[in-house]
């Protein structure tokens, strides 16, 4: 901030020396005016001086008419020009009034339509926060800095949940679904963000919100979930089995949370039969959406340069787009060979899918950090197209560089 104000300062000086130049100018067409005075009294002053000779008989009137010609083209060439400086010298108020105005107003303007703040922001975000209560603090200002910024409103809204803060999380992720067009991810996060706000009570809005997002998107694994909840909860037993298992089949096969939601299913089954009803075979639902199914190995060369334990991270990235990646899965080294499944419900961000770019790469990464951008080992694809349906083989072989 204190460079920007240096910059500013001397471009300010620059401006300031051309208006003022005028000014300086001015001053000199002053002195030039006071000296013109002075001759105007000295040919006065010749004049009657001539004149007194004239009456005391020591010149004639033909010498008189001569000394006064000579008076005044001495006083003439004097005073050559003075007339163009007399009236530049008119002038002079205005340059000294714009040398204060320009700045002040200038000043204004920029405090009111600058971007000092979104500046200040940026060189934050540049350092990585010290606590979440810093990222949050930095969040909020993000977000009232940029009020069009869906992202900043989702990001802010995910610290909210971390934080246990539900309702102001529900304010966010409504914010984030008017300005992103109610994708059906960010309507089933703000409907999740009402229930828990709610202490769990159902309402007609969470309802409606989450039938919209189904509607949207038949697979969102949120909406998905906490029908089944209400579901269950309000003893429909047989369709908390339905919305499960509907979810059970958009989630990947090494999912941790896959054991839990096959218990719930198995007691709201149990629950169904003990109070009369039939416990129909449920099919999973297709899911609209870009699936890619990796095989993921590591090459004969790396195998004894990497511990089991070390990360593996999966993902795929737009060929052309940000280089954000559109699905990721973590695993480790232990886990390969295995086959991942790559698709929506992966995403990071709800505008980044796969099934918004048509072609894409598949990259895989050892990482011993356990970070996702850098790593020691890596394996990359060809550009692909995202509604490929044939597995893919990806060999971790390089080193990352």
């Amino acid at each position: 901030m204190i460079d920007f104000w240096m910059a500013a300062g001397l471009l300010l000086l620059v401006a300031l020396s051309f208006l003022l130049i005028p000014v300086l100018r001015g001053r000199r067409a002053q002195s030039e005016e006071d000296r013109t005075a002075l001759n105007v009294a000295l040919y006065q002053e010749r004049i009657a001086e001539l004149q007194a000779q004239q009456e005391e008989g020591v010149l004639s009137a033909a010498q008189l008419d001569g000394g006064r010609a000579e008076a005044a083209r001495e006083l003439l060439a004097d005073t050559q020009g003075t007339g163009a400086e007399r009236v530049s010298r008119l002038g002079k108020p205005w340059p000294v009034l714009a040398a204060i105005l320009v700045p002040v107003l200038a000043l204004g303007l920029y405090l009111h339509f600058g971007a000092s703040d979104k500046v200040e922001l940026a060189r934050e975000f540049s350092q990585p926060p010290s606590s979440l209560a810093q990222m949050t603090e930095r969040l909020e200002r993000a977000v009232k800095a940029q009020p069009d910024s869906a992202e900043s409103a989702y990001f802010l809204a995910r610290t909210y949940m971390a934080q246990d803060r539900p309702a102001d999380a529900a304010r966010m992720f409504e914010r984030a679904a008017k300005l992103a067009g109610r994708q059906p991810e960010l309507l089933g996060q703000w409907a999740q963000a009402l229930y828990f706000a709610g202490n769990k009570a159902w309402s007609p809005q969470i309802q409606g919100i989450a039938e919209e997002a189904l509607k949207l998107n038949p697979g969102e694994v949120t909406s998905l979930g906490l029908m089944g909840i209400n579901a269950f909860e309000s003893q429909h037993f047989d369709q908390a089995v339905s919305y499960w298992t509907r979810l059970l089949a958009v989630l990947p096969p090494n999912d941790p949370s896959r054991e839990a939601l096959e218990g719930g299913i198995k007691r709201a089954g149990d629950k169904l039969v003990q109070n009369g009803g039939k416990l129909e075979t449920t099919q999973p639902m297709a899911v609209p959406g870009a699936r890619m199914k990796v095989r993921v190995a590591l090459s004969a060369s790396v195998q004894d340069k990497v511990q089991p334990g070390e990360s593996v991270f999966v993902f795929a990235r737009a060929v052309s787009g940000p280089p954000a990646p559109l699905a990721v899965k973590r695993i480790t080294v232990a886990d390969l060979p295995l086959e991942v499944e790559l698709s929506d419900a992966d995403a990071m961000m709800p505008q980044l899918k796969l099934s918004n770019f048509a072609e894409v790469q598949l990259v895989a990464r050892v990482s011993r950090a356990g970070q996702p951008t850098a790593g020691e080992w890596v394996g990359r694809s060809q550009p692909l197209p995202s509604s490929v349906t044939a597995t893919q083989a990806l060999t971790i072989d390089s080193p990352d560089q």
